[in-house]
């Protein structure tokens, strides 16, 4: 594991004698470590130079800081988001009809939620207006559901189903549709601000009043699956 390195403070002086000869072994520092400031006499820091040591310090832990937050954050290799383990709560499944009591537009919720491999088909009154901000959908069937007024702010849909879904007057502000099956779901009066809709399928899916940003409509112009009469309400060119 490569060790940051952190540069030398500008305004750290050279020192008065030479400094000692440091001896390779496996725990020695990086070249960029061993560093002294003195501005006095002999190798005594002066009051400047203790700040600028202070200084240095505090940046070298927080270069440390942030690489180990970095390092236990979930990450994005070649395309694939890391997903957490599938929870192994009972009623996790039912945890939809509840929803995020705190859920708001910026994914913020009280408790995670997840549906991943859950089973709504047909739910006609349990979906209905929930709030399920930042909820886990993968591989989730939701065919023919009723979903109207639903906030789905940063949910993660991959893979899921939900052919003829009614989304009517929803909330889907930045989820991931990819590879998702919408096809004949509707769209009507639907916000889908930064949404995105890769490799998703959209035959015969209703697009009437539509809230949808310009370049994120250019992006979901360019699924093949969108139909003819769906392109025109959209204004696709």
């Amino acid at each position: 594991m490569a060790t940051p390195l952190v540069p030398a403070s500008h305004n750290c002086l050279p020192l008065r004698r030479s400094p000692p000869i440091l001896r390779r072994s496996s725990h020695a520092l990086p070249s960029a470590f061993p560093v002294r400031c003195s501005a006095g006499k002999g190798d005594s820091l002066g009051e400047d130079d203790a700040g600028s040591a202070r200084g240095l310090k505090s940046v070298t832990l927080g270069v440390l800081a942030a690489w180990a937050v970095a390092t236990a954050s979930p990450v994005i290799a070649a395309g694939q988001i890391r997903l957490p383990p599938l929870s192994t709560e009972p009623d996790r499944c039912e945890r939809a009809f509840v929803g995020n009591t705190i859920g708001q537009a910026n994914g913020v919720y009280d408790k995670p939620i997840d549906l991943r491999f859950c089973d709504y088909t047909n739910e006609k009154s349990n979906l209905k207006g929930k709030s399920l901000a930042a909820a886990l959908m993968s591989d989730a069937k939701f065919d023919g559901a009723d979903m109207s007024e639903v906030v789905m702010s940063k949910a993660y849909a991959v893979g899921a189903s939900f052919k003829g879904v009614d989304f009517s007057n929803a909330v889907l502000d930045r989820v991931n549709f990819g590879k998702a099956n919408l096809q004949g779901a509707l769209f009507r009066n639907t916000v889908l601000s930064g949404s995105t809709f890769n490799d998703a399928q959209l035959q015969d899916a209703v697009f009437d009043d539509t809230i949808i940003g310009y370049i994120d409509l250019q992006k979901l112009c360019t699924n093949t699956t969108i139909t003819e009469d769906g392109r025109a309400t959209l204004g696709c060119r």
